[in-house]
């Protein structure tokens, strides 16, 4: 009845308003209760649907009145292009795996898992308990929680050989997500106009991250086994590179492992040029038929400045992340970390140690790799029968993607935006190169919601990708 009588007194002011001139006073409360026969509350709801409409705007101690409308004229921003210049030359736009699409598309492109494949249960607890410390409210140190710290530092010593001295909670510093301990390390460690090494291909945020710091890039080719440590020896020899930015286990976007001899061998040529290996493991909880081996635990020197994240793992709400250095090389990223940031919330801090100190958090890891390997075995099997041109070079071991490359010749971002008209969103692979890229590359993500979808996505792959070579063919 309450709900009659509030779309009543709606459609009836509505009537009154289409006729009254805009600042037309509206009748009362109290005048409205009597000429409908409703209650007070009733009537302040009917009023609040209408101020949502943007059709009556109330003005405290004066009244409620008809609401005028405002003349629409096109925005000048012209102004704009002198203040700001010519724009960089990457980092104009978000990147492909970042867009939101209609819910009824089929998403091969999102860079994080499903919210089905995250320990929400605990994650709710744990920000629910967290609501009730201190941490709440009070400032937390800028290094990090020390509690946090500790966890991190402890997760990595479980690594290191009897030989090699494992990292304190000192040396950990607790992020607001790893990318923005990647634009950290590259300001304070490497600088404008200094060289990088990096992999080729890579994670794109890295690419964007070094742009912004104005660090030169100069790649080395990776595939399954990780790039070749003479690649890597000789992009320090030609360029004096003084940082080498890799993902040794389960990179973006291929989902690559290094074997431990092929990381004990990089982290030699590294320590032979004086220079810093920014390892990445962003992967670390996502192995599915293998573990990570991170080299930051066969390092005591320096050497490696190491980086962690827990949003893929936990939550992407829960943006927490820790970077393990040693030496003065820990302080520099700090003081750039406390100028930019201050400090990361105390209360996500509190909650994410929260979680990962739960009996049940090694329940849900394996759990979860059991759940990868099945959506990963879905939906290479899906392109293996309906897209069989598209061709996976190996079968990554963790990670969250598939590495797909396309025949020569094809144009990565026509066909996405032919899928994507056909309902199915996926990542071109440019984005992800330092430089030209190799070859032409998508990269599925098969950790989204609704894996029974795949095939259909990969039929729809396979279809839109024959009609784009079809066009390719007929062109020439």
């Amino acid at each position: 009845m309450n709900h009659d009588s509030t779309e009543r007194i709606v459609q009836g002011l509505r009537a009154w308003i289409s006729t009254a001139p805009p600042g037309a006073r509206v009748p009362s409360n109290r005048a409205l209760t009597a000429e409908y026969g409703a209650s007070p509350v009733t009537v302040q709801k009917a009023m609040r649907s209408l101020a949502s409409l943007g059709l009556i705007e109330s003005r405290p101690g004066v009244g409620t009145f008809v609401r005028g409308v405002r003349p629409t004229r096109p925005a000048d921003f012209g102004w704009q292009t002198a203040a700001l210049g010519a724009p960089p030359s990457r980092g104009g736009s978000l990147s492909s795996t970042q867009r939101t699409v209609a819910p009824d598309a089929i998403g091969l492109h999102s860079g994080y898992p499903a919210r089905e494949l995250l320990p929400e249960r605990l994650v709710r607890s744990a920000l629910a308990r967290a609501a009730r410390t201190e941490a709440a409210m009070g400032r937390s140190p800028a290094a990090g929680l020390p509690e946090l710290q500790a966890w991190f530092a402890g997760e990595l010593a479980a690594f290191a050989p009897v030989d090699v001295t494992p990292p304190s909670a000192r040396d950990v510093l607790v992020l607001s997500g790893s990318q923005s301990g990647l634009s950290s390390i590259f300001r304070a460690l490497v600088g404008p106009g200094q060289p990088l090494v990096i992999e080729s291909p890579s994670y794109w945020g890295s690419i964007l991250a070094a742009a912004q710091a104005g660090v030169t890039l100069v790649p080395v080719p990776s595939g399954q086994h990780g790039p070749d440590p003479a690649d890597v020896e000789r992009a320090f020899e030609e360029t004096g590179a003084r940082a080498f930015y890799a993902q040794p286990s389960y990179a973006n976007p291929s989902g690559a492992q290094w074997s431990r001899e092929r990381g004990l061998a990089i982290l030699d040529v590294v320590r032979r040029h004086g220079a810093f290996l920014i390892e990445d493991d962003w992967a670390h909880d996502l192995g599915i038929d293998t573990e990570p081996h991170p080299i930051a635990a066969q390092d005591d020197q320096g050497h490696v400045i190491y980086l962690r994240s827990l949003t893929k793992s936990v939550s992407p709400s829960l943006r927490v992340a820790a970077l393990i250095a040693r030496g003065p090389a820990r302080d520099r990223i700090l003081a750039d970390r406390a100028a930019e940031s201050m400090y990361v919330s105390g209360l996500l801090q509190a909650a994410a140690l929260d979680v990962v100190t739960q009996p049940s958090w090694r329940t849900h890891l394996k759990g979860l790799r059991r759940q990868l390997k099945d959506r990963r075995d879905l939906l290479l099997d899906a392109l293996r029968a309906h897209v069989p041109q598209a061709q996976v070079e190996f079968t990554p071991p963790g990670g969250l993607n598939l590495w797909a490359r396309l025949p020569d010749g094809t144009d990565a971002e026509l066909l996405a935006r032919h899928c994507e008209s056909r309902g199915v969103i996926l990542a071109p692979g440019t984005e992800w190169f330092p430089a030209e890229p190799s070859g032409s590359y998508v990269r599925l993500n098969y950790s989204g919601s609704n894996p029974e979808r795949f095939p259909d996505a990969a039929r729809i792959l396979g279809e839109v990708l024959g009609e784009v070579l079809g066009e390719v063919l007929g062109e020439s």
